[in-house]
């Protein structure tokens, strides 16, 4: 019994070499922006879970990006720092994904501001509305 678990862990070990490693992280990273009561969105996890305003990310190069607004607003994004990403058309609407590729080293700055407030879209809110902030540094 104790040989045929020495085989199996081997046998484990090598297919994670050769994979890369099962338990290496994404390639892609996934991120909402969702309706929360305070400064009315946020960044969020696919679950909906709220992060807050500001977030910031450690990702290897070639990471992808993506941002799904789960929000009733759309969305200016406009790149504040770092070398430069294939943003595409600022807006983003409701329902849809932006993906990004961070393919060069360094650090960026994203911002993401609602094009309609919260006051126009008939919510209601506490505070002003969030702008949003996404660093990202790729090593």
């Amino acid at each position: 019994m104790r040989r045929a678990l020495i085989g199996l862990a081997v046998a484990l070990a090598a297919v994670a070499v050769a994979t890369g490693g099962a338990s290496a992280a994404s390639s892609t990273v996934r991120l909402t922006i969702v309706h929360f009561v305070q400064g009315c969105h946020v960044w969020g996890d696919v679950n909906g879970q709220p992060f807050g305003p500001t977030r910031t990310l450690q990702v290897k190069r070639g990471t992808k990006v993506t941002i799904r607004i789960n929000c009733p607003m759309s969305f200016d994004f406009v790149q504040l720092a770092g070398p430069k990403l294939a943003l595409g058309a600022a807006l983003s609407q409701a329902g849809t994904v932006r993906t990004l590729v961070f393919a060069k080293r360094g650090v960026y700055k994203l911002q993401a501001k609602n094009v309609e407030s919260s006051e126009q879209m008939g919510m209601t809110t506490l505070g002003p509305d969030n702008t949003l902030v996404l660093t990202v540094h790729v090593s």
